[in-house]
Formats: structure tokens, C-alpha cells, sequence
């Protein structure tokens, strides 16, 4: 254990604080890493400079009736890859222009009465399960009502025509605008995305299980901080979404960067085993998600008992996360440049971890803690500690193995960007 606390660094010794405003100072902390906290603001501060953008352009230059169509759209367009922005804004404007028209047809044949309406919302709703539009179908039907306010509000037929146009246009400029803004600011996508999104992952793992272990060391398992892990573990799965999407677009770079017809790019080697470190790291996540809602309800069944929770197999369990702290720490700084070596200290990193599992389980036999019994902890704890020491050994073993064959397929694949 000693040895893998030296190579990972400065590790922590104490448990957090807790209250509220100790958790936000810890929050913002957090925050100023590569984690799901900074991706949070970022994306925040993001969707409110493309919605301010666009009431400025739509309320001030155009002088719009209806302006919050274009803040809207900008917002409901961004994603957390420029990819994904621009496959849902060709969605949602396909479903705007839809849904618009299904009301202008209908609503100049029929005229603006309920009967209309009832049309209206049915056509709508029905071509909005259209697979086709994905996630954006339900727009369809949210055009089509706006649509059918602003014909009813309206005083002529030339008008009527002209503010349904307007929405459109509305539209396609907060679209524009929101990936414009996605793309020009703090770019989700980067180049080598493939490595950006397993950092991202990676950290928040390390950042949790960093947490995590202090406190376990110290025994202090108590209802609000074990509930708090439960819920940033549940944090995980957007940031799981982002990876796979990240190494997603970076292969389809491969096909569509246009740097990579460069003379110094074409025989230059690369990584390819990125999607199944994230598929590893995904199944990390799940399982961490598992061990935390063990903890809390642990916590919770023992609350005032807190004699019945024997040190020593806490303390165990604290250094075994330990140790699958300093794996995530090390999976957060790989470099496709540097993976010969980096894989070689994963390795010696995951064979420390498989020590102390084997040391906290050990320890639990020789203490005849009740580890077949279903009602108590002791048991389903050994359980997820053995998946997870599987799983990051697997995540291990894939770099390595990628490593391995990496001269073998470089002349067939090519770098990816973002």
C-alpha cells in the first residue's frame, strides 16, 4: 500500500467536511478541475451566453413579437459534444418546420376555432413519434401550439403568414447561434477527444473514490456524508455519456479531419482501444454507483450503532479504495504519447489494489465477520469490491493489451481530432 501512495502523490488524510457550506466550498473546488462539477458551470455559463445573444438579436435588431423562440432554441440545442449539437439542431428545426406547417395548413383551411385545434394537436403529436427526429419529436407538437397561438393572435392573413415565417427564422437563428457559441467557446470537443473524455471520467472517478476512502479510514460513515456519495455517484452517468460520445466522434473524425491527409499525420501511430477503456470505465462507474448506495444504506441501518461497524474492515476498505484512487488518477493523465510507460505503472498500480483487496479480505475471514449472511453489509461490500478490482484490472489490461498490439495496426488507422 505504501508503494502506491507514494507513486500517486499527495493523497488525502482527513475526511471532508461536511454542512452546507463546506460541501459547496468543496463543490467549487472540484469544479476548478477536469470533472463533472467544471463541465456543470461551463455548460451553464455556455447556454446563458447563446440565450442572451439571442434575445438581444431577436428582441433588440429584430424587434420580434416573439422573441424567447430564439433563446429557447439555442439552449435546447446544447450538448455537451459540437457533434450532438448539430445532429439535434437539424432535428429540432425539422420538427419546428413540421409543426408550423401542420398548423398553417390546418389552420388557414380550418380557421381558428378548437375543432382546429384538436387537429392541429393530434397531427402533431402523431408525427412526432417519427423516429427520424429522435429526442426533438416531441417539438413538433410544442411548434405546432405556438404556432397556433400566434394565428389566433393575429389580425390578417398576410400577417398571420408573416409571424409563422418569423418563428421559423427565429429558430434558425438560436440554433446558429447555440452552436456557434458551442463551438467557438471552451470547444466540448477537442482535439484527441478520445483522451479528453477518459480524463474526464477518469477524474470524477478519482475525485469521488478520493473522497471516499479518508473517511472510511476514520470510520465516519455517518447518514449525510455516505448519502452525499450515493448522489455524485448517480452524477456519473452524464459524464459516462460524454466519454462514449467523445470517443464516438473522434472515430468518425478519423474519416472526416481533413489533417489527417497531412504528410505528417499519415503514418503516425495511434490508439484504437479508447472505446473499451471507456466501456471499462463505464461498468467502474456502475459498480462504484453500486458501492456507494451499500455505504449509505449501511449507514443508515447502523446509524446509531456505531459499534456494531467494525474499525478494522472499515479501515481496510478505506486503503483498498486508496489504491483504486491512484488507478483513476493515473487513467486521468494518460497520453497516447506516453502510454508505454503509463501502462506499465497501471499494472504495477493495479497489482497493489489486487493486494489490498486480498488484505481486506483476509482480514474480514480471520475476523469471522458474517460475510455469507444477507443481512448484514460485510459480504455484498466484499462482493462490489471484488467487481470493481475486476473491472479497473480489465480497464488496465485493455491499455496494456492496446499498447501491445499498437504497431501491429498503426498503418490502418489514423489519428483522431476533435
Amino acid at each position: 500500500m505504501k508503494m502506491a501512495e507514494t507513486a500517486a502523490g499527495p493523497q488525502r488524510t482527513q475526511a471532508a467536511a461536511q454542512g452546507p457550506w463546506a460541501r459547496t466550498k468543496q463543490w467549487l473546488r472540484r469544479a476548478r478541475s477536469d470533472g463533472y462539477e467544471r463541465h456543470t458551470l461551463t455548460l451553464i455559463a455556455k447556454s446563458a451566453l447563446a440565450a442572451a445573444s439571442c434575445w438581444w438579436i431577436a428582441h433588440d435588431l429584430m424587434s420580434a413579437p416573439s422573441p424567447a423562440f430564439a433563446p429557447f432554441s439555442a439552449v435546447l440545442i446544447m450538448q455537451v459534444t459540437v457533434y450532438q449539437s448539430l445532429v439535434q439542431a437539424l432535428r429540432y428545426v425539422g420538427a419546428v418546420v413540421v409543426g408550423v406547417g401542420v398548423q398553417g395548413v390546418l389552420g388557414f383551411l380550418a380557421g381558428p376555432y378548437l375543432l382546429t385545434f384538436v387537429l392541429v394537436a393530434l397531427a402533431a403529436l402523431a408525427i412526432g413519434r417519427w423516429r427520424p427526429l429522435g429526442s426533438q419529436g416531441p417539438q413538433v407538437a410544442t411548434a405546432a401550439f405556438f404556432a397556433f397561438s400566434t394565428y389566433v393572435s393575429a389580425t390578417g392573413s398576410a400577417e398571420r403568414w408573416t409571424q409563422l415565417g418569423q418563428i421559423i427564422v427565429l429558430v434558425l437563428i438560436g440554433c446558429g447561434v447555440g452552436i456557434l457559441v458551442n463551438t467557438l467557446v471552451l470547444p466540448p470537443m477537442r482535439y484527441r477527444s478520445a483522451e479528453y473524455g477518459i480524463h474526464t471520467l477518469a477524474h470524477s472517478l478519482c475525485d469521488l473514490v478520493g473522497d471516499m476512502y479518508p473517511a472510511l479510514r476514520e470510520g465516519k460513515l455517518e447518514a449525510e456524508r455516505t448519502q452525499h456519495w450515493r448522489e455524485r455517484a448517480s452524477q456519473l452517468g452524464s459524464i459516462v455519456q460524454q466519454a462514449q460520445a467523445s470517443v464516438h466522434t473522434a472515430w468518425e473524425s478519423t474519416f472526416y479531419n481533413p489533417r489527417r491527409l497531412r504528410r505528417r499525420h499519415r503514418h503516425r501511430t495511434s490508439f484504437t482501444d479508447y472505446q473499451a477503456v471507456v466501456d471499462a470505465l463505464e461498468r467502474v462507474s456502475y459498480q462504484v454507483a453500486s458501492m456507494a448506495r451499500s455505504l449509505d444504506q449501511w449507514s443508515a441501518d447502523h446509524d446509531s450503532e456505531e459499534a456494531a461497524r467494525p474499525g478494522d474492515f472499515v479501515r481496510a476498505y478505506g486503503d483498498f479504495l486508496a489504491a483504486l484512487a491512484h488507478i483513476s488518477e493515473l487513467l486521468s493523465q494518460i497520453d497516447e504519447d506516453a502510454l508505454p510507460d503509463q501502462s506499465q505503472k497501471l499494472c504495477e498500480a493495479a497489482a497493489e489494489a489486487q493486494k489490498a483487496r486480498d488484505r481486506l479480505e483476509q482480514g474480514a475471514r480471520e475476523s469471522s465477520l458474517p460475510l455469507s449472511d444477507p443481512a448484514q453489509p460485510y459480504g455484498l461490500l466484499m462482493a462490489e469490491a471484488t467487481r470493481l478490482m475486476d473491472e479497473f484490472q480489465h480497464t488496465c489490461d485493455v491499455l496494456k493489451h492496446g499498447v501491445d498490439t499498437a504497431p501491429a495496426s498503426a498503418a490502418s488507422v489514423g489519428e483522431g481530432g476533435g
